[in-house]
C-alpha cells in the first residue's frame, strides 16, 4: 500500500498550486514596486539598501496578499479546467465534487499553515523594519519616553534600543491613593532573554504618618532583576503599537492579562494572522461549489466577474472589521472570529447540502 496521491489529485493540485504562485508573485511584486516608486525620494540609499527594502515590502506583501491569491488561484485552476472540458472528463471517470475539490483544500490548507509559521518568526518585523529604513536606518528602532505598568509598578525609561537590547534612565515606582510609596532608579538596564537586568540600583522609600510625608530611606543595591517575561520587541510594540510575532504576541497577551491591562490590539493582531486567513479556504469552497461545471452553462466573463468581485468585496469588508477591532471600536472577537465563523459554517451548509454531480 502506498501513500502517493492518487493521479487526479496530484494533477489538480500540481495546476492549482503553479497558478497560486504565479498570481502571488505578481500581486506581491507588483505592491512592492508600487510601494518602492510612492517612497523613492525617501530612499536616498545605496543598491543594497534598496534591495533590501523591496525585499521587506515583498515579504509584507507576500502576507498580506496570500489570502486572496489562494481564492484567485483556485477560480483561475477551476475556470481553465472547465473551459477545456477537462472537469468534465473528470467526472466522467465518477470523480466527485467533493474528490475534486479535495486537492484545492489541501494545497491551501498547507499554504496558510506555511504562513502562520512564517508568522512565528521575524518574516512579521518585515513592515517595521522596511518603515524604520524610511526614516533614519537602525537608529529608528530606538523609543523615547516609554511608560508602563508592570505588576502594580509603574515604570519609566527614557529610551528602548531593541536591537542593543538596552533601556536607559529607568524609574520604578508605586502608589498608593494618592501616596507614592517608593521608587528605584538605575542608569541602564539590559536584557538578558528572561528578565532585565539592572546595576547600581538606588531605591527610595517613602515614610508617612499621620500627619502625612515624614521622609524617606535612600538604599543603594549592585543588581536587581525586573520586568520578567517582557522581551524588548514586546514593549516596543505595546508602546508604539508595532507588529509582533505570534509567539510573542501571545506572550504578551497572556502577561498584559494577568495584569488586567488593555489586550484589545494583541488579540486582533493574532486574529489579523491567525483568523482572518481563513476566509480564503471558505470562499474558496463556496465558489468552488457554485460555479457551474459545463462550459455551455457558463458565461466567463459574468463568472468571472463575480467571482472576483465577491473576494474583493468579502476581504474588503473584513479587513475594515478588522481595522475597527484593532481601534477599539469593535471587540476583536467581533470583528474577526464571528465573520469568519459565519463563513466557515456557510461554507460547511454548501458542502454537505451541494449535490455531487453536475
Amino acid at each position: 500500500m502506498t501513500l502517493r496521491p492518487k493521479l487526479y489529485f496530484r494533477y489538480l493540485a500540481k495546476h492549482y498550486f503553479i497558478n497560486f504562485l504565479a498570481l502571488l508573485l505578481g500581486l506581491s511584486l507588483a505592491f512592492a514596486m508600487i510601494d518602492y516608486f510612492q517612497h523613492s525620494q525617501q530612499l536616498q540609499l545605496s543598491s543594497n539598501y534598496l534591495i533590501m527594502y523591496l525585499f521587506l515590502m515583498w515579504q509584507e506583501a507576500l502576507a498580506q496578499l496570500y489570502p486572496i491569491a489562494i481564492v484567485f488561484a483556485g477560480i483561475m485552476t477551476l475556470v481553465s479546467l472547465i473551459k477545456s472540458s477537462n472537469m468534465v472528463v473528470l467526472y466522467s471517470f465518477g470523480y466527485t465534487k467533493r474528490q475534486l475539490f479535495l486537492p484545492f483544500f489541501t494545497v491551501a490548507t498547507l499554504i496558510y499553515f506555511i504562513f502562520i509559521g512564517l508568522h512565528t518568526t521575524e518574516f512579521s518585523y518585515a513592515k517595521d523594519k522596511a518603515q524604520a529604513m524610511l526614516q533614519e536606518g537602525v537608529r529608528a528602532y530606538a523609543v523615547s519616553d516609554l511608560f508602563f505598568i508592570y505588576e502594580g509598578d509603574f515604570v519609566y525609561a527614557k529610551t528602548l534600543d531593541p536591537i542593543k537590547k538596552e533601556m536607559t534612565k529607568v524609574t520604578l515606582f508605586r502608589l498608593s491613593g494618592n501616596d507614592l510609596l517608593y521608587t528605584v532608579h538605575a542608569d541602564k538596564a539590559t536584557f538578558d532573554g528572561e528578565a532585565w537586568n539592572a546595576k547600581n540600583i538606588v531605591v527610595r522609600e517613602l515614610v508617612y504618618n499621620d500627619q502625612g510625608l515624614k521622609g524617606y530611606t535612600t538604599e543603594k543595591r549592585d543588581e536587581l532583576t525586573t520586568l520578567v517575561g517582557y522581551k524588548p520587541k514586546m514593549i516596543e510594540s505595546i508602546y508604539e503599537g508595532k507588529a509582533l510575532n505570534i509567539i510573542d504576541a501571545n506572550r504578551a497577551w497572556r502577561l498584559l492579562s494577568k495584569q488586567n491591562l488593555n489586550t484589545k490590539k494583541l488579540r486582533s493582531s493574532l486574529n489579523n494572522k491567525v483568523i482572518f486567513p481563513l476566509f480564503s479556504i471558505g470562499l474558496l469552497l463556496v465558489l468552488f461549489f457554485k460555479i457551474p461545471f459545463h462550459a455551455r452553462y457558463m458565461n466567463l466573463p459574468v463568472v468571472l466577474s463575480l467571482s472576483l468581485g465577491v473576494t474583493f468585496l468579502v476581504w474588503g469588508v473584513l479587513f475594515a472589521l478588522n481595522q475597527m477591532g484593532n481601534n477599539g471600536v469593535l471587540s476583536p472577537e467581533f470583528a474577526i472570529p464571528l465573520p469568519i465563523a459565519v463563513i466557515i459554517a456557510y461554507a460547511l451548509y454548501v458542502y454537505f447540502r451541494e449535490k455531487e454531480t453536475i
